[in-house]
């Protein structure tokens, strides 16, 4: 298997080079194609390199972490965040990205988290459910939540409060049980591998489903549900199927 060519991005040079120095040694499968101390220099790297991996500081100035990946319209690349987040902001985090490294970052740690996500990129679309259940998992002592990248920072979603998502273009817009809703720079695909453990379901190109808050299925060709807060979602003739033999 080739390398991960794998850009580094952190506003401390002597974080940066520690890590560096760190992967050279540490992680052969791992190459550093460039490294960046400005957000906005990350930016201009990553279209010019189209690395495999990004390791992303998450607290920089100006543009943290979030901020950065708001400003690429799409990306395809893994990402492991570097922090210094607490505990419980790391694992709804987690959720989100393939991985995180707590500074300072422990030589061990950092080969865990290169040999999982190796051993992700090669498994099947099932092995990879299976890994992201055992993630999730971990967070059985606390309400499982979901990191939403802000402009400021980060808001916490507790998974069970949220209806379904509507995809819209390069954007997400998640409706809540409260009837609130939120519009992320995220693609749809990225919350269904997120979200499928905890009972959701893509109903349709456009839309992702939780299943616990189904009020009424109508036939038709596709068929249409009714969430329970009201709203009416069509079902793609292609999913109907899968559909009803996960309802029933």
């Amino acid at each position: 298997m080739d390398s991960l060519r794998s850009i580094l991005v952190d506003d401390e040079l002597s974080s940066l080079q520690n890590l560096q120095h760190k992967l050279e040694e540490f992680c052969p499968d791992v190459k550093v194609v460039a490294t960046a101390l400005q957000p906005e220099e990350a930016l201009l790297l990553i279209k010019e390199h189209k690395p495999d991996l990004i390791f992303l500081d998450i607290e920089m100035p100006r543009m943290n972490g979030f901020r950065m990946l708001d400003e690429l319209d799409e990306y395809d690349f893994d990402i492991i965040f570097t922090t210094a987040y607490d505990h419980y902001a790391v694992d709804a985090i987690r959720i989100s990205a393939f991985d995180y490294l707590t500074k300072p970052i422990a030589i061990n740690e950092l080969q865990n988290a290169v040999n999982r996500l190796l051993k992700n990129r090669q498994a099947t679309t099932g092995e990879r459910l299976n890994v992201l259940r055992q993630t999730l998992s971990e967070n059985k002592n606390q309400e499982a939540s979901i990191a939403i990248p802000t402009s400021d920072g980060l808001e916490f979603l507790v998974i069970k409060n949220i209806v379904h998502i509507e995809s819209s273009a390069n954007y997400s817009k998640i409706y809540l049980s409260n009837g609130k809703t939120i519009l992320v720079t995220r693609l749809l695909k990225d919350f269904e591998e997120m979200l499928v453990p905890y009972r959701f379901f893509r109903v349709h190109h456009s839309h992702l489903i939780n299943l616990n808050y189904i009020q009424k299925y109508i036939r038709g060709d596709g068929g249409q549900v009714v969430m329970q807060t009201g709203e009416t979602i069509d079902v793609a003739r292609r999913k109907k199927d899968d559909f009803l033999a996960l309802i029933s």
